[in-house]
């Protein structure tokens, strides 16, 4: 039971219009971070506080390692939130409908009203609505609501509590339903031959005041706010809703098309006596579109790949909290990849996001579920599945069936129930759901259960038969050739392509199709070379190219478009507690891989160098250099000096489409055995080849230039260059103007720059930030490793760059972001704030929190193994062991790969002693690793990594080592390690204990 608390001031609720934004003045109390069930605090109960909605409680926490935290969840506690608010009613609301709206609670949610309970709602991605009977004499209504989220209740990171919208609905007893119009174009392909479209308007509406007569005038206006069209229709009204149609003809329609998104208006009015009673406005779209078989898909007649992203719902820093302005930003980067589609994985949308697509040009696969009836964690929407399914699919339907963006719906993703017998039933329940609310658009599932063609009458031929099309999930060419031939009247696309990991700025084995994992605590970070693959994956390279050589396939869906929270594959160990899978990291910067796909979904002229770091590299060190580009020639300069020109050939497909392409074999496809490149990925018109262009080029600071031509005419460049000493902090905004109303956001990115404005590849300083006339909602780097809180008032640069995310206040203010470092130039930047009241600007410092300094201890600069770090040298046992062995699994694709690196490094702590003149230390030798063919010894002096003098290695110990050299003071001392056997399978190196002395 919910007993009634008053908080301790009441809002005034006075509607204006339809709708009442019901986001601010609520209370918070979390009461537990277990997920346990437990009673609403006490009314003056210290742990309430003020908070507005959305709200996202858990990124608010700091990452633990517990019984109540998972990796796939980044280690953030979910548990047991009440909200409540206390507000009255005007008198002249009495006699009025009054209903409460929430676009979304994670999860498991309770509504009560003055005490008593409105209603549960489990789902935590999807809408509802209740009815209020609630006081309109000035007494105060108090509304609570209690959410649980047991960790783990998903396998990514969910959020927790009240993390979209909330209004109030206040409408006359006669009024259009929830979700209650509905507006389509039939036989639009055909009618616009004819220059005109047909909107038909179907209004859903009741009368809960006895039988009533209405008239329904629904009036369009066009992206210009022209009205262009009306139409009437009668309705008798009674308790139960009825629904009334109107066609309306409009005339030279403008049609949305992710170039031209164009938008029409459509205010759906009741009419009692004459009188307006209800008005509701529906934003729509006119477009058709098609999923063709054997053509793939097309928009309003023309054919397009679709060039999509899978995304979660949270938006970094924020959480899952929902932000029109995060959420556009993100679209933005997206769209500037030559993005036109997104896959929502794997859930409902809030109304937000596909608002924002529908202006941007985005299309839309909406999804509905992550799980049916067989849970894949132990707390999630399994245990709600049997019960709410149905109401929660026509929900997702009812909210996003107006929307032009949205081409299809998605039942599931990665169901284990659809190989089962339970499964067929179940789809079949699902697709009629689907169905009674929508017809236009296809039904499909996104899976990884067609990696082979199914058995004729098993439930995934089955299902398959019962789906419009289908979403592959990290299938080879062959199989979807296979399936395509099986299944000729079915479409197919790839719901989930490539899952390439990798962190930005970072770079391994570039001759490698595949490398191992780094697992030395601090290092681990997963190669940029589109070379880090797990055992169902693929490079992004290899799904390019097999979508580009079918015209039936329909395009893909990468995963993903962000990095996550959550899900840290390949790593399971805190504190990764982000994905590696995205072309973009969480703070919005963008990876090489963003480049990539860019160089082949975007028209606009490009080139692209990595690795972006031309700093950490030794002089004459080979560097493997690539570019991405979509011109034919890219030409590369060091210090002005030609290092070759590289050319791309021009291919076609045997469809007639053209493409550029290297001309060689690329050893990424065993399953290719004949033909000319036996073992590469062959395209049907017989030619295999990359989607870069490579050089090697010995290392030399300075300047790094690529210069893309097409036609011998320059058409972009990009360079990259050697970075001097952490100098100053430089702050960009990513606006000069934003909304004063409380939620306009401002991302401002950080860098540490050298003395000629260089961003430092390597630096780490941690940045504290001061906001006047706004605050700070969150700060973000894009590292996958962090312990740091989303929410602290600093945060450490990653790779040379940051990000703080700044809310303004709702007074017109400028807006002044002062970000300070220990020894860099500090670092201001303002954005104007329009629109708010007049007054003083808030002003915020917010102290910068402490980044614990490690205890000193070994390190490496790779580790093969989880338990093979660097620690293992000091723990005294000699059972264990550092290494940097590692074995790469094979995927479908390549082979395993077990290559011995030519170097490495260990360091070791100078702890016990003042100064450090020897090292002791016991190597591996067995069928994997070999003695080091040369060890060179350093020390730290501060600021860098200094040669020692006078260096003795005495091997009399057998594979035990000892090093002498004239002594040094120094808090760690590093071996330089060089395989006896590099690229080998027993080159690898391995100490078993290590210790310095005088």
């Amino acid at each position: 039971m919910c007993a009634v608390q008053a908080p301790a001031r009441a809002a005034h609720v006075q509607p204006v219009g339809r709708t009442v934004d019901f986001t601010g003045a609520w209370q918070f109390a979390l009461v537990n971070t277990t997920g346990d069930d437990a009673p609403q605090p006490g009314g003056h109960d210290p742990s309430w506080r003020d908070t507005r909605l959305p709200h996202d409680w858990s990124i608010e926490l700091d990452p633990v390692q517990g019984p109540h935290t998972t990796a796939g969840t980044g280690f953030l506690p979910g548990g047991l939130g009440w909200y409540r608010k206390s507000f009255t009613l005007p008198s002249s609301m009495s006699g009025k409908k009054v209903s409460i709206e929430f676009d979304g609670v994670y999860m498991d949610s309770e509504v009560y009203l003055n005490g008593n309970l409105l209603g549960r709602h489990p789902y935590g991605y999807t809408g509802f609505a209740y009815d209020l009977d609630a006081r309109t004499d000035g007494t105060p209504n108090v509304l609570a609501v209690k959410v649980r989220n047991q960790v783990p209740s998903s396998r990514w990171y969910s959020g927790s509590g009240i993390y979209r919208d909330v209004r109030l609905v206040v409408t006359e007893p006669v009024h259009v339903t929830r979700h209650g119009v509905k507006v389509t174009t039939p036989d639009l392909a055909a009618t616009i031959r004819s220059g005109h479209a047909v909107m038909r308007v179907e209004t859903t509406a009741v009368s809960e005041s006895g039988d009533t007569g209405a008239e329904i005038v629904s009036t369009v206006r066009d992206p210009r706010g022209r009205i262009v069209g009306r139409g009437r229709a009668r309705a008798a009204l009674t308790a139960e809703p009825s629904t009334a149609t109107a066609d309306i003809r409009i005339g030279n329609p403008d049609l949305w098309s992710v170039d031209r998104p164009d938008l029409y208006t459509v205010d759906t009015e009741i009419r009692v006596r004459g009188r307006a009673v209800d008005t509701v406005s529906t934003r729509t779209g006119i477009r058709y579109f098609a999923f063709d078989a054997d053509n793939g898909f097309s928009l309003n007649g023309v054919e397009m790949k679709l060039k999509g992203v899978n995304l979660h719902h949270d938006l970094g820093a924020l959480g899952s909290a929902v932000s029109s302005d995060a959420i556009v930003r993100q679209l933005r980067i997206m769209k500037s990849m030559g993005v036109n589609a997104v896959r929502t994985s794997h859930n409902p949308p809030s109304p937000e996001f596909v608002r924002a697509c529908e202006e941007m040009g985005v299309l839309l696969q909406v999804e509905a579920f992550d799980t049916w009836r067989t849970p894949k964690t132990k707390f999630d929407y399994g245990r709600f599945f049997d019960d709410h399914s149905s109401a929660d699919l026509r929900e997702m339907v009812h909210a996003a069936k107006n929307s032009p963006s949205v081409v299809m719906w998605s039942i599931g993703n990665e169901i284990p129930d659809s190989s089962a017998a339970a499964g067929p039933p179940i789809a079949r329940r699902l697709i009629d759901d689907v169905r009674a609310v929508d017809t236009t658009r296809p039904i499909v599932m996104g899976s990884d259960r067609y990696r082979r063609v199914p058995a004729i009458g098993s439930p995934q031929d089955q299902i398959l038969q019962m789906l419009d099309g289908l979403g592959l999930n990290y299938n080879d060419a062959s199989s979807i050739d296979s399936l395509h031939a099986r299944y000729p009247t079915k479409f197919f696309f790839e719901a989930e392509s490539s899952s390439s990991t990798s962190t930005r700025g970072r770079y391994q084995d570039a001759d490698q199709l595949n490398t191992g994992e780094n697992h030395t605590p601090g290092r681990r970070n997963l190669s940029s070379y589109d070379n880090n693959l797990e055992t169902w994956t693929y490079s992004g390279e290899y799904g390019l190219k097999k979508d580009r050589d079918r015209k039936w396939f329909a395009g893909q869906f990468l995963w993903t478009g962000f990095d996550y929270i959550g899900e840290p594959t390949p790593y399971d160990v805190y504190p990764v507690k982000s994905s590696f899978f995205g072309a973009v990291d969480t703070a919005g910067f963008s990876k090489d891989f963003y480049h990539l796909f860019r160089s082949q979904w975007s028209g606009e002229p490009m080139v692209h160098l990595l690795p972006m770091d031309w700093t950490g590299h030794k002089a004459g060190e080979p560097v493997s250099v690539w570019a991405y580009s979509n011109a034919d020639t890219v030409e590369l300069y060091l210090n002005g000096k030609s290092l070759g020109e590289r050319r791309f050939d021009t291919k076609t497909t045997v469809h007639g489409s053209r493409y550029l392409e290297t001309t060689e074999a690329t050893g990424d496809d065993k399953t290719v055995t004949t033909g000319p490149y036996p073992g590469s990925y062959t395209s049907p018109n017989g030619s295999a080849g990359k989607l870069h262009l490579t050089w090697s080029v010995p290392f030399q600071p300075g300047r790094l230039v690529a210069v893309a031509r097409r036609g011998g005419v320059e058409v972009a460049r990009d360079e990259v260059r050697t970075a001097g000493e952490p100098h100053a902090i430089r702050l960009t905004p990513d606006r000069r103007m934003t909304r004063a109303d409380g939620k306009g956001l401002t991302f401002v990115t950080a860098e540490v720059v050298d003395r000629a404005g260089v961003v430092v590849p390597d630096a780490h300083d941690l940045i504290s930030y001061q906001v006047r006339g706004g605050s700070l909602a969150g700060l973000d780097n894009g590292r996958q490793e962090s312990a740091e809180n989303y929410q602290a008032g600093s945060r450490t640069a990653f790779n040379g760059k940051a990000l703080a995310v700044v809310r303004s206040g709702r007074s017109t203010s400028v807006i002044t972001v002062t970000a300070r470092a220990p020894g860099l130039r500090t670092a201001s930047t303002s954005v104007a704030a329009v629109g708010g009241r007049s007054g003083a600007a808030r002003h915020t410092t917010a102290d910068a929190a402490p980044v614990p300094s490690p205890a000193l201890g070994a390190d490496a600069s790779y580790s093969g193994a989880r338990d093979t770090i660097p620690a293992a040298m000091l723990d005294g046992s000699g059972s264990t062991h550092w290494s940097n062995y590692y074995l790469k699994r094979a995927t479908a694709l390549l082979p395993a790969v077990s290559r011995a690196h030519a170097t490495d490094w260990v360091s070791l702590p100078v702890s016990e002693v003042e100064q450090a003149g020897s090292v002791r230390a016991s190597f591996l030798s067995d069928a994997s690793h070999a003695l080091p063919a040369s060890i060179a010894v350093s020390y730290w002096n501060g600021r860098a990594h200094v040669p020692v003098r006078d260096v003795k290695l005495d091997w009399s110990g057998g594979t035990t080592v000892t090093i002498t050299f004239t002594a040094v003071r120094g808090d760690r001392i590093r071996l330089d390690l060089t395989s006896s056997a590099p690229g080998t399978a027993h080159g690898f190196l391995g100490i078993s204990h290590a210790s310095v002395g005088r």
